[in-house]
């Protein structure tokens, strides 16, 4: 695989292309209709930007082996973050819950990169504010590891052991124009010249 860059202009190798994406998310909602006995009451939410996308293709996936819709939906956990003090505001993505509601379902959510674990705490902390779910369950395309909090995906597309040195970033064909994930190094920063 050719080293590319990432969108900040590091040097990135493709560890996941279109093909692996799709075979990992046909695996995952083949495991989920497994682990749910038919998937009858699951609930995709993805977390934007990308677990949204995510969490649509999963349900297609789903719609093609069960033969019923599942309903899909985001859930925005902005506000609900742990570092918002100490990054600059992001503009808020939308919650939109499905059909019915969450109440007694076995809620998914679905996200790009498991890393710390602070999103999908946050992401645990907005879903209380809407209903209670018979279930809770997390689908992650990548686990790169370094949990901050006892946080585990039930399922992972990929686990990729990284350093903290390295990044993680994920491209999806809706957001990015194409289906990639990408293995990179941070640049360290520049010295200060004084």
């Amino acid at each position: 695989m050719d080293a590319q860059h990432d969108d900040t202009g590091n040097a990135a190798r493709p560890v996941l292309e279109a093909p692996d994406i799709a075979r990992v998310l046909t695996r995952i909602a083949h495991e989920i209709v497994e682990r749910a006995k038919g998937a009858d009451d699951v609930v995709l939410l993805g977390i934007p930007t990308r677990g949204v996308f995510l969490a649509r293709r999963l349900a297609d996936k789903l719609e093609q082996i069960t033969g019923r819709k599942t309903p899909v939906g985001s859930l925005d956990i902005t506000m609900y973050r742990d570092d918002l003090r100490l990054r600059p505001a992001r503009a808020l993505a939308r919650t939109e819950i499905p059909g019915e509601g969450i109440e007694g379902s076995l809620v998914v959510l679905v996200d790009d990169v498991l890393f710390s674990g602070r999103t999908i705490r946050a992401a645990l902390d907005a879903l209380g504010d809407i209903g209670r779910p018979r279930a809770v369950q997390l689908a992650v395309l990548v686990d790169r590891g370094h949990r901050e909090l006892p946080i585990r995906a039930d399922y992972v597309g990929k686990n990729l052991p990284t350093s903290l040195r390295e990044t993680v970033k994920v491209q999806l064909a809706e957001e990015d124009g194409r289906d990639a994930v990408l293995l990179g190094v941070k640049q360290a920063a520049p010295a200060d010249p004084r």
